[in-house]
């Protein structure tokens, strides 16, 4: 299986993942590429069997960057994708010390809904998505522990359905 990955990475944790992604799909003897959005043109994408979006998630949105890729994007109707978010991992209030409920949390992690409508918009057809979380200390990274096999399950997931 031909795959290509466009990430937009803004501080390591996206193209980490990418890497990791790409280094097991490999092992299972697929052909992958990766590249930032930055560096290609979303007119010259070339054919893909799978095609993997990730983005970090600022502000609780994709960035800009990726949003203007996807929507330049030109692929036929039932092409295969599958997302990769990252996001702050969750913290206490720091009035109330109070953990948020997941559908606060969700709220605010707009970034695979953001991805999945610019997609779903060109009859692309969602496989798989991943959601791994970083630091919250920093929003920067790293990334927590676990995310290896989080991309693991991620593969397992996408051999699966395609």
């Amino acid at each position: 299986m031909r795959i290509a990955v466009y990430h937009a990475s803004k501080y390591g944790n996206g193209a980490k993942l990418a890497e990791e992604l790409r280094k097991l799909m490999v092992e299972k003897g697929n052909e992958v590429e990766v590249h930032h959005v930055s560096d290609m043109s979303p007119r010259d994408v070339p054919p893909a069997d799978l095609y993997v979006f990730g983005s970090p998630t600022h502000f609780g949105k994709a960035p800009g960057d990726m949003i203007r890729f996807l929507k330049k994007l030109s692929l036929p109707p039932g092409t295969r994708y599958a997302v990769i978010a990252t996001f702050s991992a969750a913290m206490p209030d720091k009035r109330t010390g109070k953990m948020p409920a997941e559908d606060e949390l969700e709220r605010v992690r707009r970034t695979v809904p953001m991805i999945d409508e610019q997609l779903k918009a060109k009859g692309m057809i969602k496989v798989a998505e991943m959601r791994a979380f970083v630091n919250p200390d920093t929003m920067k990274g790293p990334l927590l522990d676990g995310w290896q096999e989080k991309v693991l399950m991620f593969v397992t997931q996408i051999l699966e359905r395609t």
